[in-house]
């Protein structure tokens, strides 16, 4: 059996443009899309639940890169007034039976995995700030940078979208408002206390998200997959 959970939550802007989706085959493959639109307004709002449908239908019959890159071109042109939305995504897929989760992302959007013990981010952010650390530059100066994205969805292409498997039972898809705004010992404290219910979990941890010491909190969403058709004992 493959459960899930998702959940998306408005941040202190006028509007949500997180979106999420959880697709599920006749023969039981569950694809996941989590999709943080770029700004805010009501054009980005309407765009990021299409996005995230087509990138999560997508993979589900094909493949993690094939979702993204057949979401992104939805928004690859700027359209005529320059004002189309763009964003960043995370997909996952499950097939019934399979040990690992296959994960495929363009930009900060993230995806954990629990192996029952320890919590551990599989995913990289595509940022300037991400880049400056692994570079060796100072925590402070690469800070400052991780607004600064390097790849979006209407920018992507085979080459830049990354794809990992997770080899876990439960795996979290979340979008920055989320990760960036609840530190990863809570995060792994909520996965602890509600990972044997991935709807309670995926709440939890949009409800977690807090404001910033200037009042702003982010739009924040998350989807849960749980595989125990093939960890059983993990239960």
């Amino acid at each position: 059996m493959i459960a899930t959970g998702h959940a998306t939550r408005e941040g202190t802007a006028a509007d949500n443009a997180d979106a999420c989706k959880v697709h599920r085959l006749a023969i039981g493959t569950v694809a996941a899309a989590v999709v943080d639109g770029i700004g805010h307004g009501p054009h980005t709002s309407r765009t990021a639940p299409l996005l995230a449908e087509v990138a999560a239908r997508i993979t589900a019959r094909r493949h993690g890169t094939a979702g993204l890159l057949t979401a992104g071109e939805l928004i690859a042109d700027a359209g005529p007034d320059d004002d189309e939305a763009n964003a960043v995504a995370v997909t996952a897929r499950l097939r019934p039976g399979d040990d690992v989760t296959r994960i495929a992302w363009v930009g900060d959007s993230r995806a954990y995995g629990w192996n029952g013990t320890e919590l551990r981010r599989y995913t990289n952010d595509h940022t300037v700030g991400e880049q400056l650390r692994s570079n060796g530059a100072p925590w402070d100066l690469a800070k400052e940078h991780d607004n600064w994205l390097k790849n979006a969805l209407s920018i992507a292409t085979v080459g830049t979208v990354y794809e990992v498997t997770i080899p876990d039972r439960l795996v979290l898809l979340t979008s920055d408002g989320v990760h960036d705004q609840v530190g990863h010992e809570q995060l792994e404290a909520l996965v602890r206390e509600h990972g044997c219910d991935p709807q309670a979990l995926a709440e939890a941890l949009v409800a977690a998200a807090e404001a910033d010491e200037e009042g702003y909190r982010d739009d924040a969403t998350a989807v849960v997959i749980v595989n125990d058709s093939a960890f059983p004992e993990e239960r």
